[in-house]
């Protein structure tokens, strides 16, 4: 009882912010995330307020051989810590605006929504994702496919500096010329824990979108104008298609309870004319059950996607595909249509355009001659559904996206990961790996294995 009393005092006297162990109370607090099928369970949880606690944090993982966990929102864990250190970032907000250097300097905490309204102070707006609610550093780590992306390319490639504490304990800020810098981008918290970064801003204040959602009855047609309709539009429009179930439940607004839908999300950064122009072949489709597209503040592109904001338990895989095809439309419609009974939402997202463009930073995202990606979210118990639906998807499939990857089990295998680079890029990343966290202390990820040489 003694040394126990100890080592907490000793431990409680390294950090700045709360530590937390299991009985705690606060700990299930500090857990909680967004993910609400599973959680971390650390033997430790530090609750990080600057970038020396998390390097004391490291550091005392490190002497003691503890893997460690990161969590800010807890929206794309992966995989649950038994055990070890958990750096609970949630408490790093800062958030600094540059205007004349277009760039923003932002905490580990830092969510998506905070910084758009900070940015939109100053006529600026970041390469968001669809939620607000999403942590942008974990958001930029996974690479960042964002609302306007097909404009902007990965969210990723705006990123300036790097504020990063290694598995040795070393605080390090990296720049696009340090051989770390690439990798961090893109691998999801594999080599290190980020206290902060600096990325680019964007010079957008309004953008045209919405929703078009079509009945059951229309869903093929809407599906195939769609996919016909993206061979033809500019790179400054980025739209998606998803096909849900919605249940029928008081919660849901009447027009869409009870009904399996297609609905198109658009968002288009040139003016709202032009845009209006662009969709009408979507809605020569025929009835809609909601047509809000319309110009608006950037400070509502979340509105767009309308994505969940409240945490709920969840799995996804996704697949990369070189084309979607006619044939492609109705493998995906066999296996997950209204009549499947496949239980998942299907979100297809048009890719290309700047995506398809590495730039100079050399961020580890593949795959960039993918035109679409086909996003298979489910219940965290469906994996059946889950790989029948990505089986039946093979054919045009040259990969996976790494951002898109929720839950355990088969969804975040080894091989799944490995799937998400080119055999050069996670050799090199493996190497990378050996030389910078050799005992695999930053694991709780799609992770990359150390090259064993």
């Amino acid at each position: 009882m003694g040394n126990d009393t100890a080592q907490a005092e000793e431990i409680v006297h390294i950090f700045s912010g709360p530590v937390f162990r299991p009985g705690d109370d606060g700990y299930a607090a500090e857990i909680a995330g967004f993910q609400t099928a599973y959680s971390h369970r650390p033997a430790l949880i530090v609750g990080a307020v600057h970038a020396e606690d998390v390097r004391a944090a490291v550091e005392y993982a490190a002497r003691r051989e503890l893997p460690i966990a990161v969590q800010a929102t807890g929206h794309g864990l992966s995989v649950a810590t038994d055990g070890g250190v958990l750096i609970s970032t949630r408490r790093m907000t800062g958030i600094r605006i540059d205007p004349a250097r277009r760039t923003a300097h932002i905490g580990a905490g830092v969510r998506a929504g905070a910084l758009v309204e900070a940015a939109a102070e100053h006529g600026l707006a970041p390469v968001n994702g669809s939620s607000p609610s999403v942590g942008v550093v974990g958001y930029l780590l996974g690479g960042g496919v964002g609302l306007l992306a097909r404009r902007f390319g990965y969210a990723a490639e705006h990123v300036r500096t790097i504020e990063l504490v290694t598995a040795d304990g070393r605080v390090r800020t990296l720049t696009p010329e340090d051989e770390l810098f690439g990798a961090v981008l893109g691998t999801g918290g594999n080599f290190g824990v980020v206290t902060g970064l600096e990325v680019g801003l964007v010079p957008v204040t309004t953008v045209y979108g919405g929703q078009l959602v079509f009945n059951t009855p229309l869903v093929e047609r809407a599906l195939d104008a769609w996919r016909r309709w993206t061979a033809t539009v500019p790179e400054d429009l980025t739209s998606t298609v998803s096909m849900l179930a919605f249940p029928d439940i008081p919660q849901v607004p009447a027009p869409l309870r009870g009904r399996y839908v297609a609905s198109i999300r658009i968002a288009y950064s040139g003016p709202a004319e032009e845009g209006e122009r662009l969709v009408a072949p979507l809605r020569s489709v025929g009835e809609r059950l909601k047509d809000d597209l319309r110009a608006m503040p950037y400070t509502e592109s979340h509105t767009i996607h309308s994505d969940p904001d409240h945490p709920h338990a969840y799995a996804a895989t996704n697949a990369l595909l070189g084309a979607f095809t006619q044939e492609t439309a109705v493998a995906l419609l066999d296996v997950a249509g209204p009549e499947s009974g496949a239980g998942a939402v299907i979100d297809v997202r048009h890719l290309g355009g700047a995506l398809a463009r590495a730039g100079d930073a050399g961020i580890a995202v593949d795959h960039r001659e993918a035109a679409y990606i086909v996003r298979i979210i489910t219940g965290p118990e469906n994996a059946a559904a889950r790989a029948g639906i990505r089986a039946a998807l093979m054919p045009w499939t040259l990969g996976h996206s790494l951002n898109f990857l929720y839950g355990a089990g088969d969804d975040v295998d080894e091989a799944q990961t490995r799937a998400g680079y080119r055999p050069d890029t996670y050799a090199r990343l493996a190497a990378l790996k050996a030389r910078h966290d050799p005992r695999n202390l930053f694991r709780f990820n799609r992770n990359i294995r150390p090259d064993a040489g």
